[in-house]
């Protein structure tokens, strides 16, 4: 089996991230057709050795693949995806536009894989931060039924984007140069924590003390984990980590007879899961040991201040199984199908 391919955002982070998974995964590409904005005309990108020119924008073609990635932005998502759905691709959405769309499979393969099927031909890949908290939350819900997380998050500013990275590099050389930062409006990356992380609401009301990504986290976890009735308590915050998310997580189980060994035997069974969690030897998840893997290392488990509470902290790649590696499983889950 061999599939036509489109990457819409080819040149992007994202985009790149899902020409290396491709290829590390042996993804059955039979031809493949890299797009991206008119300001990246001329550029080119690398897959299995060879140089392919980024084209733009090109809706007939798209409208002739197998199989399209959306990775350029939830405004062109909301208008690409329902013209291509009237040719013969199937959707794999890596931005917020359709995530809360019921009518869209929000699925994370190793969490809620049985809800995607061979009628779906669009899917929306979560929130990265929502991936990698909710991977270490399902088999907690499986074996325990969960009734309340509370989480902060250490996010790496790579998930702002290429520019966001440049800038922390900027940041970091100028501060250790002697150059002090002022903050003109925009608080410094560099040496520096941001609790702030997406749209605020404009409306004035208790909702808006509360930042979009802060919104997607509990609105994504809830409708993964099919628990609407979850509570969930997120507090977003930006940090100069280039690449891989971190999450300080506390979660009250429904069953109050969970002991500290029962959870760490369910994590460590847990598909897509690596377990860290020798504090005395210094085995700990951390966002260097994250960058670049598949897994989401989970560690430092340990009982909180109630039966049934435990607190642990996790480390996931944002690009990779936060986005582009968790589009690809999509692709393959319906290839099988």
């Amino acid at each position: 089996m061999s599939v036509r391919v489109g990457i819409v955002g080819a040149t992007g982070a994202v985009g790149e991230e899902l020409l290396a998974v491709m290829e590390q995964r042996r993804f059955p590409v039979g031809e493949l057709l890299p797009m991206a904005s008119e300001r990246s005309a001329g550029r080119s990108v690398t897959f299995r050795g060879a140089s392919l020119p980024v084209r733009p924008l090109d809706r007939a073609a798209l409208k002739e693949c197998d199989v399209v990635f959306l990775s350029a932005g939830a405004t062109l998502s909301r208008t690409l995806a329902p013209e291509l759905l009237k040719g013969r691709p199937r959707l794999y959405d890596n931005t917020s536009a359709f995530r809360l769309d019921p009518a869209v499979a929000l699925v994370v393969p190793e969490v809620n894989g049985h809800r995607l099927t061979p009628a779906h031909r669009h899917a929306a890949v979560a929130n990265c931060t929502a991936i990698v908290l909710v991977m270490a939350l399902a088999p907690l819900e499986r074996k325990f039924g969960i009734e309340r997380v509370v989480v902060s998050t250490y996010q790496a500013v790579s998930g702002a984007g290429r520019r966001a990275v440049e800038r922390l590099m900027d940041e970091l050389r100028r501060e250790l140069a002697g150059e002090k930062l002022e903050d003109g409006g925009a608080a410094p990356f560099a040496f520096n924590c941001i609790p702030s992380i997406g749209d605020l609401d404009p409306s004035g009301s208790v909702a808006a003390r509360t930042t979009g990504e802060e919104r997607k986290v509990g609105d994504e976890v809830r409708r993964i984990l099919e628990r609407p009735d979850l509570r969930v308590v997120a507090t977003c915050v930006r940090v100069p980590v280039i690449r891989a998310h971190s999450e300080s997580v506390l979660v009250e189980l429904k069953d109050k007879s969970a002991t500290l060994a029962d959870v760490i035997a369910a994590l460590r069974d847990a598909p897509g899961v690596t377990l860290r969690d020798e504090l005395a030897n210094g085995v700990l998840p951390s966002p260097r040991l994250a960058a670049g893997g598949d897994d989401v290392q989970v560690g430092r488990i340990r009982p909180a201040d109630e039966p049934g509470a435990f607190a642990f902290f996790v480390s996931g790649d944002q690009l990779r199984k936060g986005a582009a590696l968790t589009a690809v499983q999509l692709a393959e889950l319906q290839l099988a199908q």
